[in-house]
């Protein structure tokens, strides 16, 4: 088993039960303040994490300047996302609807894979590609 595995499997756990999370205060928090709440509790989380590092021993942390632009690309590309959610959740949109949503960014993703890093095309990954575009547009009605 690849290394990286668990990794991916408590990723996933972790962002499905935020998606869950997401759809149950999308009733009670206007968009705007939740995602708010949802990334600066986030950004708190991540400061213990690099507060146990440091303190504990186990700095291990570097950056460039392109690794902060990127950071700061991914940071506005997650709070304006988590703000499509809330109000994706606030017009009625069903929880149901994740999945396939990932999904399209999830195809997104393959496809930068293939043409900008140079990610071996295969049969598989063209069939997920179309799959997942496919239940995206399924979703819709």
């Amino acid at each position: 088993m690849q290394g990286w595995f668990w990794y991916a499997v408590g990723a996933a756990v972790l962002y499905g039960l935020h998606q869950i999370f997401t759809k149950l205060a999308a009733d009670r928090i206007s968009d705007g303040l939740g995602g708010f709440v949802v990334e600066a509790t986030a950004a708190l989380t991540i400061l213990a994490y690099l507060g146990w590092l440091r303190f504990g021993g186990h700095w291990n942390q570097t950056s460039s300047a392109p690794g902060v632009w990127y950071s700061v690309l991914t940071g506005i590309c997650v709070g304006f996302g988590t703000i499509l959610f809330f109000v994706l959740f606030q017009k009625g949109g069903p929880l149901s609807a994740v999945p396939m949503i990932l999904a399209g960014g999830a195809a997104l993703m393959a496809m930068a894979g293939i043409l900008f890093f140079r990610e071996p095309i295969s049969f598989s990954r063209i069939a997920g590609i179309m799959l997942a575009i496919g239940g995206l547009l399924l979703m819709r009605k």
